[in-house]
C-alpha cells in the first residue's frame, strides 16, 4: 500500500508512475501532463538523465526499452506505467512489469501494422488501456516548407479523409487515465482521433485559418509527392503514400473529450499555437 501524506484537509496519495520513452516527443508530454494533474511520483526512463531537461520534481531514471537490463531497477515500486512503443523487446518488458508488480499499463499502440503488437498487450496479463491514434497533426509540419515559400500544398490525394490529432491530446488522455484509472477503461483500445474529419484539402485550408493566411491545395502525381517527400520521410515515403492511396475514410469521435474533459485541438487551433512553423 503506498504511503499517504497529510496536507491539511486534503489527503496525497503517493502513486509511483514510471514514463517509459520520457524523452520522445509523446512521452515527455506524457510526463508533463501527469505533473500538471498532480501526480506526486513520477518516474521518466531515459537514456541520458543529464540531458532530459525534465522538471525537479520527476525521478529521471537511466534505463531504455531497447536495453531489457536496466527495467528491473526502473520498475521497482512501480504501480501504473505509461509504455512507449517499442516492439522489439516487448514481450521482456511485459514479463518484466508483470513481476515487478504493476497494476496498471497504458500503451500506445494502434491497429494495421502495429496490430501484432496491440494483441501482445491484450493478452499479456497486466491490466492496460491502450490508445490507437491515428495520423499527428504534428506531421502537417511537412507542410512547413511549401506553405512558407508559396501557400500551396501539393499532392497526389486531396479526398483522403481523416481526423488528424495532436500529440499533446494523446498525451494528455494517457495522463488521465494514468492518474484516475477506471474500469470501465480496462481491456479496451481507444482509437484517439481529432475532433473533426477532414479531406487533405481541408485540413490544408485549417491550417491557413490558423495562420491567418490563405493555404491551397493543388493536386499531383506520385513522382512529384515521392520527390518532395523523400528528404522528410526517406524510405518510408512509398509506404506512407500507399497508406495514404489505401486509406479507408476515417470518422472522428469526441473520445479526447469524453475520457478528459476537454475536447481535442483542431487542426486550425494547432495550426495557429505552431503558426512559426509556417511562416
Amino acid at each position: 500500500m503506498p504511503p499517504i501524506l497529510s496536507e491539511g484537509a486534503r489527503t496525497v496519495k503517493i502513486m509511483t508512475i514510471l514514463v517509459t520513452g520520457a524523452t520522445g516527443n509523446i512521452g515527455r508530454l506524457v510526463v508533463d501532463h501527469l505533473n500538471g494533474l498532480g501526480a506526486n511520483d513520477i518516474r521518466a526512463l531515459t537514456k541520458n538523465p543529464a540531458k532530459a531537461n525534465l522538471p525537479d520534481e520527476v525521478a529521471a531514471i537511466t534505463g531504455y526499452l531497447g536495453d531489457p537490463e536496466t527495467l528491473p531497477a526502473a520498475l521497482e515500486g512501480v504501480e501504473r506505467m505509461y509504455l512507449a512503443p517499442f516492439p522489439p523487446t516487448l514481450d521482456v518488458t511485459l514479463e518484466l512489469a508483470e513481476k515487478a508488480g504493476v497494476q496498471y499499463v497504458v500503451a500506445l499502440s494502434g491497429g494495421a501494422h502495429w496490430q501484432e503488437y496491440t494483441d501482445t498487450i491484450a493478452v499479456s496479463g497486466l491490466v492496460n488501456t491502450q490508445l490507437g491514434p491515428g495520423e499527428f497533426l504534428e506531421n502537417f509540419a511537412m507542410w512547413s516548407e511549401p506553405i512558407m515559400a508559396s501557400r500551396t500544398v501539393r499532392e497526389p490525394y486531396p479526398g483522403m479523409v481523416e481526423a488528424p490529432i495532436s500529440m499533446s491530446d494523446i498525451a494528455r488522455v494517457a495522463a488521465t487515465l494514468l492518474v484516475k484509472p477506471e474500469q470501465t477503461h480496462f481491456g479496451q483500445m481507444y482509437e484517439l482521433t481529432g475532433p473533426e474529419a477532414l479531406t487533405r484539402a481541408q485540413i490544408a485550408e485549417q491550417i491557413g485559418v490558423g495562420i491567418g493566411a490563405e493555404v491551397r491545395f493543388e493536386k499531383c502525381g506520385l513522382d512529384e509527392a515521392r520527390d518532395r517527400l523523400r528528404p522528410v520521410m526517406g524510405d518510408e515515403v512509398d509506404w506512407y503514400l500507399e497508406l495514404m492511396k489505401d486509406a479507408e475514410p476515417q470518422q472522428a469521435n469526441q473520445l479526447v473529450a469524453e475520457l478528459t474533459g476537454t475536447p481535442a485541438e483542431s487542426v486550425a487551433r494547432w495550426a495557429a499555437r505552431n503558426a512559426e512553423l509556417f511562416r
